[in-house]
């Protein structure tokens, strides 16, 4: 497992690494400096670049890149430095000093194949103006292969890019991941993420980012003397007239999560339809909450329903009296977010939400443009607030019970279609009920969806996959992540 920090945990991180371990601030950036060039020349090796241009901030940022282009000119590399800084930060002031070879003090007319992006770092609050700016759209005018320091400079607190932002082809995070390189914009602007270990330690609890051991975990072998008791019973209360492939899409996707039973509640009227259509499932129409809904390991409600006074009323009666794992998805959010949310605090049962980043909206009535900017804040405040897990789904989906967090890294724009969610939610239904606690289920489900649409992507292409394809694709996803867990 990976971890990945805010801007103001790296900060905390630098000072408790300086201050109260007692490494200079000068050693870091050497040792920074030195990961930076062992990058650079593994890229020029790669690209069959013979010079670099390494564009240097007065920050410490920047004392990253004089560094470098001391020691690659140390090792025979044709360099040279662009800066239009005019202060410079006491450790940046000291290792420019010994770096002796051409600096270049206004822009040149000359484009470079190869540039060392040195010019912004994690101090950034606010949008790129004047001379760093200037040096940032001289980099992304180039056409060059670039390499990051840090983080491509211009990308703000959270993934954000600003107007005037590097993109980078390669991004070295020093000393641990930073949130912004994975979220919203900075999982396109930061290229390949390469993780220097300079000797930072941070005691901050950072999000966590799940690798394939993490996963498989929660896969392992099955024993021989078992059965379908054994890995538990999943119920999905789901569809209506309107949209009644949703719960076909979650039902399908549960029955691949290892779960033992899964039921589908559907409503009457759509019930005559659905027999032999998923002749794996449990059908049965859905009247009321009875004895069968409440002895399931989890229930998942909300895929394709609608919003009405009437599911509300359902959820008011479920919360207090289910002792499972329910999770609300879509119209059980929209009705929630419609009728009131106070319901979720009069429970018995774990709870977990899935919103996607517009329904979010509507559950902490806020706009879309906020949640997006401060994602892992706000999930991380409802999660808190309300007692539950949530997992808001994005481009990097964000799972947290408001102690805990981690970022999903693991996907492609292929999920990027209507279905996708629903798939999600019948995954994560089965997965649940398999006994994996919420928060870990949330973090299996979420990867292995990913993974799927990534396999998806491989052989088929981002635009033609739909969410059936993500369900063929999951027993797959399954396997290669417990397989190469074990290589």
């Amino acid at each position: 497992m990976k971890y990945s920090y805010t801007f103001a945990q790296m900060r905390e991180a630098d000072r408790h690494t300086i201050e109260d371990l007692g490494v200079p601030s000068l050693t870091l950036m050497e040792r920074a400096g030195a990961a930076l060039r062992s990058a650079v020349l593994s890229a020029m090796q790669r690209t069959g670049a013979e010079e670099a241009l390494i564009v240097c901030g007065g920050g410490n940022n920047g004392g990253d890149g004089y560094v470098t282009a001391r020691l690659l000119c140390e090792a025979g590399v044709q360099v040279r430095v662009l800066s239009l800084a005019e202060k410079f930060s006491p450790d940046c002031e000291a290792v420019k000093k010994k770096y002796r070879g051409e600096v270049l003090g206004r822009i040149p007319r000359m484009r470079f194949s190869f540039i060392v992006d040195c010019v912004l770092g994690t101090g950034l609050t606010r949008e790129a103006e004047g001379a760093p700016a200037m040096l940032i759209d001289f980099i992304n005018s180039c056409g060059a292969y670039v390499v990051s320091a840090d983080l491509p400079s211009g990308l703000m607190e959270n993934g954000i890019a600003g107007a005037h932002c590097v993109r980078a082809d390669e991004t070295v995070a020093m000393g641990g991941l930073k949130n912004a390189l994975l979220l919203q914009d900075g999982a396109d602007y930061a290229g390949k993420i390469v993780v220097a270990d300079i000797g930072i330690e941070s005691a901050a609890l950072g999000a966590e980012v799940w690798e394939e051991s993490d996963v498989a975990a929660y896969f392992p072998r099955k024993k021989s003397n078992v059965h379908k008791g054994t890995f538990g019973k999943a119920c999905l209360i789901a569809g209506s007239e309107e949209y009644s492939g949703a719960a076909f899409l979650a039902a399908g996707a549960c029955l691949k999560s290892g779960v033992g039973y899964t039921r589908l509640c559907l409503p009457e009227s759509i019930f005559p339809y659905a027999i032999g259509r998923l002749p794996a499932c449990i059908l049965q129409p859905f009247r009321s909450i009875d004895g069968e809904t409440l002895g399931a390991n989890c229930i998942t409600a909300g895929m394709g329903m609608g919003v009405s006074e009437k599911l509300y009323a359902r959820l008011v009666e479920l919360l207090p009296e289910y002792t499972g794992v329910l999770v609300l998805d879509a119209d059980a959010l929209n009705t929630i977010a419609h009728y009131g949310t106070e319901i979720l605090k009069n429970k018995t049962c774990r709870v977990i939400v899935t919103p996607h980043p517009k329904e979010f909206a509507r559950l902490t009535g806020k706009s879309v443009g906020e949640i997006e900017k401060n994602a892992l804040a706000e999930a991380q405040a409802f999660a808190e607030e309300y007692g539950v897990v949530v997992l808001l789904k994005g481009n990097r989906t964000i799972v947290t019970d408001g102690i805990r967090t981690a970022i999903n890294t693991e996907g492609s724009p292929a999920l990027a279609k209507g279905g996708s969610g629903d798939v999600l939610a019948g995954f994560l239904a089965g997965t649940c009920a398999r006994g994996v606690p919420p928060f870990e289920a949330c973090c299996a489900a979420a990867f292995l969806c990913g993974r799927a649409g990534v396999l998806c992507a491989d052989e088929m292409g981002e635009y033609s996959p739909d969410a059936q394809d993500i369900i063929a694709h999951l027993p797959q996803a399954i396997v290669r992540t417990v397989q190469n867990s074990q290589a």
